[in-house]
């Protein structure tokens, strides 16, 4: 294969992935969005429907590992992902027995889980950087770092409270989108 048809190739796999990852992007924002919005509806105390949200939103977040692996072919590192896809999961297990003990508990799981997978994010949006559309998830994994560290002092406090967790969830949905969008305009710029 010639070295301009093996660029021909190289440039296409990564305009896929550029697409596919806009696509995960784009749900993943509308997901933190509606997950945010339901949180807050419910989250006045730890109940059945906040519970379930809570062991959800990980979930979910697994399940678009999963598809970013699928995804991603050999365009990207791989590992930062497998590490985000355990780390979700013992989350999801996590915050399901931690419900059982009280907000406070939540709040140091959630924490734990914000501080390691925003510093996976953050790798991982490095990694990506040449694709494009990748600033806002780089800052995205710093802000998680820091409100991971909130929520965990936020849980020795007298009114911790899950609802901070719906504002944490927007954000990123946010940073979701604002990532989606960059991509939208790279691949329409390319084209």
């Amino acid at each position: 294969m010639s070295s301009s048809t093996a660029a021909g190739v190289q440039r296409a796999g990564a305009a896929t992935a550029g697409t596919n990852l806009r696509n995960l992007y784009y749900a993943r924002s509308g997901f933190a969005v509606l997950w945010a919005v339901l949180l807050i509806l419910s989250a006045s105390t730890l109940n059945p429907v906040s519970i379930a949200l809570l062991v959800l939103y990980p979930l979910v977040d697994l399940a678009a590992a999963v598809v970013d692996l699928r995804s991603s072919g050999a365009t990207r590192a791989r590992t930062p992902l497998y590490a985000n896809l355990a780390l979700s999961l013992l989350a999801a297990i996590a915050l399901a027995v931690a419900v059982t003990s009280g907000i406070p508990s939540v709040l140091r799981v959630w924490g734990a889980w914000a501080i390691t997978a925003g510093v996976v994010q953050l790798i991982v949006a490095i990694l990506r950087y040449r694709l494009g559309g990748q600033w806002p998830m780089i800052l995205s994994g710093g802000l998680s770092t820091l409100a991971g560290t909130g929520f965990v002092l936020m849980a020795a406090g007298a009114n911790a409270s899950i609802s901070g967790i719906a504002g944490y969830a927007t954000v990123g949905g946010v940073f979701f989108l604002s990532s989606a969008i960059r991509l939208h305009r790279l691949a329409a710029a390319a084209k």
